[in-house]
């Protein structure tokens, strides 16, 4: 038996007894969900739900991404809000610790980049909708949230991401280090802090036809400027931004409809292009990483090579926001 069967197995058994022991019923299948890369995640079917499982890995620090009791902790809070998120309905603080969350049916899937293609007029009404509900999260009031952590500002974000981009070797991220530089001649000042959720797009966005029913993936959700959040959104709206890897999707929203949604209720948004550049900058570092990593022969996936194009367009454009 390999290690993972038996983190596996020892995860499905404490999973059983204390879904049992809670009154949620006996567990049936427990099957890994694929494609998350933060922590572990399985489907858990028991007498009378279905669930999804988050779990640290073996070996792993419950810390960062692997921090599970944070996650439940801010979806817990967001329960009571407009904000759609699952509903917690489990959580185990012993090491390795895990949750678990109601399973909400409906597709997460990004327009310009996931497979299947998403209808154009559906696509671009869910876009609307995330436009719409993602104000609605900067408006829950962060100060009643425990474990939130230090309140980021924009110099805070672009440091991070300038770490990200400097352990890329330069020749991956061809102009990365001038629209860097640009980046950090005009840093703005912040703005009122909001809850950030950090990976804010329709692919963790699970919705039902056109509306948005939960918002997954809190690995990195913090308290800072919702500009950052904003601009982060924006990068996936035109599938141009991703030459090799992604598809233009006629009728989309302009990211200046984007804005003017999300602004409906009289926002100041100032200097959002810098945002919008961070932005670009941030998805051409993680693809640069991704890159490396593949090429080093630490994640081998051919499909990585891909993304030069990609990284590219991200890096030219938003410099051409700035220059």
């Amino acid at each position: 038996m390999t290690t993972e069967d038996t983190t596996h197995s020892a995860l499905q058994k404490r999973v059983a007894e204390k879904l049992e022991a809670g009154g949620l019923g006996s567990l049936h299948s427990f099957d890994p969900l694929l494609g998350g890369h933060s922590g572990l995640t399985y489907r858990a079917r028991t007498d009378d739900a279905d669930l999804v499982v988050k779990a640290v890995p073996a070996g792993q620090r419950p810390v960062g991404r692997h921090d599970m009791l944070r996650q439940a902790t801010i979806m817990r809070e967001l329960a009571g809000t407009s904000v759609p998120v699952p509903t917690i309905v489990m959580i185990d603080d012993t090491e390795p610790s895990w949750y678990a969350m109601t399973f909400v049916r409906g597709e997460s899937l990004e327009p310009v980049l996931d497979d299947p293609a998403v209808d154009p007029e559906l696509a671009a009404a869910r876009m609307r909708r995330a436009a719409a509900v993602l104000p609605e999260l900067h408006a829950v009031d962060h100060r009643a949230v425990p474990d939130a952590g230090p309140t980021l500002t924009p110099g805070d974000e672009l440091a991070r991401w300038a770490r990200t981009l400097g352990a890329v070797p330069p020749e991956l991220v061809e102009g990365g280090d001038r629209l860097l530089s640009l980046l950090g001649a005009r840093v703005p000042d912040a703005v009122s802090s909001t809850l950030v959720h950090g990976d804010y797009r329709l692919g963790n966005l699970i919705a039902d036809g056109t509306e948005p029913v939960a918002l997954i993936d809190w690995e990195i959700w913090s308290v800072g400027d919702p500009r950052v959040e904003l601009g982060w959104f924006l990068v996936f709206a035109d599938g141009d931004n991703f030459p090799g890897v992604g598809r233009s999707v006629p009728g989309l929203p302009s990211a200046d409809e984007l804005v003017e949604i999300y602004a409906g209720a009289g926002r100041d948004l100032p200097d959002l292009p810098w945002f919008d550049a961070l932005g670009r900058l941030k998805m051409a570092a993680i693809m640069g990483h991704n890159l490396r990593r593949h090429r080093e022969g630490r994640h081998h996936d051919p499909d990585q090579e891909k993304l030069p194009a990609t990284i590219s367009r991200l890096i030219d454009t938003g410099t051409a926001l700035l220059a």
